[in-house]
């Protein structure tokens, strides 16, 4: 993982002092309400519900393990004992006083990390997928270029005060698992012809209020002109994005409104100004950067082992967890694990206590390099394990609540905090996700079921992801009750797709009765092994839609 320097440290330093001494002059008086809420906004603070919202950045999703031990201890001493990992692989603390504010910020400083930019009109945490590195697919490692942009978009003066948040995606696998057609700039990383690294530039995507899928203006770019090209796309969103209206503020409506030709022509126009000028990289700081990706010290491991076969055959709960919890590494003799954090109606999707990320920090040294991942589907992967400690690995995972074998399946549900948190959400989404999962907890039918994504967002600002959910579930407000409408047909990856409203809304009670009848729909429909959302794009919504306001019509009468 990366390893901080001397100059990232110091700049951590400074902005805690720095908040230390504007929460000081806030709570004196000096600074009025109005006046605090950019800068606390810039340090990742919220007000939430019932108290300040904390939200740390987990750049790229990569945690060493003394990293997450200082999360726990965050949780434990300042928090209600858990925290909860978003869909941006950040961290949320939800319960923060906020005169302890900057000594959180020092004790993450402590162990480089920090709450820059996790919030606010800025430029936000770079993410990419959680297995970069070390995936069996992956083309080039995109944590290099990720972090140069996190250096280049932190406290960069020009793209403080955009006129709304932006969010950008880099990945470079076979399948795309970092989402990046819908981020305002989505980057796939490849080889050409001639074994030189390219960018394909996607920019416009967004969920929200919009839904939107990016589009791309540029094939080929050069790695070397990563900085400046994304540097000419934001002066062209930061001239002629809305101010006016902060529902038409993101980049997806400028694209929309100019169009997708109009907007790359602007960006080439501002991009000439901009390449081979001081943004150019070059191969010294690139090398600079990729060399303090510490790389593991990876022993010579046999893919053969003969143990492992035998506890296959020996436990079926071990070969299932396997199956769909353990991914293929591109060293021999290395797994990547997903910990599932979806055990059931006992635990929000997303959320780990304190004592987990305690054992999740321990096992990353026992059974790998001290490294951990966050997946923005709210889990967690250990990336190097070898082979040969999986069952070791499986009972101490399943001890802890962290050993489902859920992943990709029904229950292996994405969820924003929702009402229970959150002051903009219209409904509450954890009672939601936890009634289904009390639903759906047969594994042997989940499996036969297949891969199945089902995404929860509590308001329109679709933190949850539930426009590119297999089955997405959104939370509205009808006269003060809480409802929830339900699309049918989104996707993540290679092929995004943004989900179909099926018709009216539903009540609170009804959601997991809705899921069970669209269930047996694709039961009934589905052909051999097909999965879901091709069941869906084969047959259309209307099957579904007889069959869910069918039996709520048979419910009524």
């Amino acid at each position: 993982m990366y390893q901080y320097d001397d100059y990232d440290r110091a700049l951590v330093l400074e902005r805690v002092a720095q908040f230390r001494d504007q929460v000081r002059r806030f709570t004196a008086g000096e600074l009025s309400e109005e006046e605090f809420l950019p800068l606390r906004l810039q340090n990742g603070l919220y007000l939430q519900k019932h108290a300040y919202m904390l939200r740390v950045a987990i750049p790229y999703g990569t945690l060493g393990a003394a990293q997450l031990r200082t999360l726990a201890g965050i949780a434990r001493d300042f928090d209600r004992g858990y925290g909860h990992f978003t869909t941006r692989q950040n961290m949320q603390f939800n319960w923060i006083e906020l005169a302890q504010v900057p000594d959180i910020l020092e004790r993450l400083a402590a162990v480089d990390m920090h709450a820059i930019q996790t919030s606010g009109n800025c430029v936000r945490n770079i993410t990419t997928e959680a297995f970069a590195g070390v995936a069996a697919d992956e083309l080039i490692d995109p944590r290099p270029l990720a972090e140069i942009l996190r250096q280049w978009s932190t406290i960069n003066p020009e793209f403080l005060f955009l006129p709304r948040k932006f969010k950008i995606a880099i990945c470079s696998a076979e399948q795309d698992r970092a989402a990046i057609m819908m981020h305002d700039i989505g980057l796939y990383l490849y080889r050409d012809g001639a074994a030189q690294m390219r960018l394909r530039v996607m920019v416009g995507g967004g969920l929200g209020r919009t839904p939107i899928l990016s589009q791309q203006i540029r094939e080929g770019l050069e790695w070397q002109h990563l900085l400046s090209y994304v540097e000419a796309v934001l002066r062209v969103y930061n001239r002629h994005g809305r101010r006016d209206n902060k529902y038409k503020a993101r980049i997806k409506i400028l694209v929309k409104a100019l169009g997708i030709e109009a907007f790359a022509r602007e960006v080439e126009e501002e991009w000439q100004h901009l390449k081979d000028g001081p943004a150019q990289l070059t191969e010294a700081e690139y090398q600079r950067v990729a060399d303090a990706f510490v790389r593991p010290c990876y022993q010579s491991l046999a893919d053969t082992d003969l143990n492992f076969g035998t506890h296959l055959s020996d436990s079926p709960a071990f070969a299932r967890w396997v199956a769909r919890n353990v991914q293929p590494h591109k060293v021999a003799g290395y797994t990547s694990v997903v910990l599932s954090t979806k055990p059931g109606p006992g635990a929000p999707p997303g959320d780990v206590t304190a004592a987990q990320m305690d054992a999740v920090a321990d096992w990353s040294e026992q059974f790998g390099f001290g490294e951990i991942r966050i997946a923005h589907e709210q889990n967690i992967i250990l990336p190097d394990v070898p082979k040969a400690a999986l069952h070791a690995l499986w009972q101490q995972a399943c001890a802890h609540g962290l050993g489902s074998a859920n992943v990709g399946l029904l229950t292996d549900i994405i969820a924003c905090p929702g009402g229970d948190f959150c002051a903009l959400a219209n409904a509450r989404s954890i009672p939601i996700a936890q009634s289904i999962q009390g639903r759906f907890q047969q594994l042997d039918f989940l499996h036969d079921l297949g891969d199945i994504s089902l995404n929860i967002s509590g308001c329109m600002n679709a933190c949850g992801h539930h426009h590119i959910g297999n089955i997405g579930i959104l939370g509205v407000d009808k006269n003060g009750s809480e409802w929830f409408q339900i699309t049918l047909g989104g996707a993540q990856g290679n092929n995004s797709a943004l989900g179909k409203v099926i018709g009216p809304s539903f009540s609170a009670e009804e959601v997991p009765s809705v899921i069970e009848h669209i269930i047996a729909t694709f039961v009934r429909y589905r052909e051999s092994e097909e999965l879901f959302i091709d069941t869906v794009q084969r047959i259309g919504l209307e099957p579904f839609k007889e069959r869910v306001y069918g039996a709520a019509l048979e419910v009524s009468a």
